[in-house]
C-alpha cells in the first residue's frame, strides 16, 4: 500500500513540473508549436480548462493555472496525510 502511494505521490509531483514547464512556455513565443509543446498541451489543457472557466483572467495575467497549481499541491498533501492515517 506505501508503494502505491509513493507512486501516486510521484505521478502528482511530475505533472506539477509539466503544468509549471507549460505555463512558462507560454512566455516563449513559438514553444507551444512544436512537438514538445503540444505533448504538453495535450497533458496539461483538460486539467486547466475548467480553472480557466472559473477564474477569468485580469487583463494580460491569467491567474487560473496558479490556482490548478495550488490545487494540485493541497490535494497531493491531503492524499499523503489520509494514507497516513489509514496506514498507521
Amino acid at each position: 500500500m506505501l508503494y502505491l502511494l509513493n507512486f501516486i505521490l510521484i505521478l502528482l509531483e511530475l505533472y506539477s513540473f509539466a503544468l509549471i514547464v507549460y505555463i512558462l512556455m507560454s512566455w516563449v513565443p513559438n514553444i507551444r508549436y512544436s512537438a514538445f509543446g503540444q505533448f504538453l498541451g495535450k497533458i496539461c489543457e483538460p486539467y486547466l480548462e475548467p480553472f480557466r472557466k472559473i477564474i477569468p483572467p485580469i487583463g494580460m495575467m491569467d491567474l487560473s493555472p496558479m490556482v490548478a497549481l495550488f490545487v494540485l499541491y493541497f490535494a497531493r498533501i491531503g492524499l499523503a496525510r489520509l494514507f497516513s492515517y489509514l496506514i498507521f
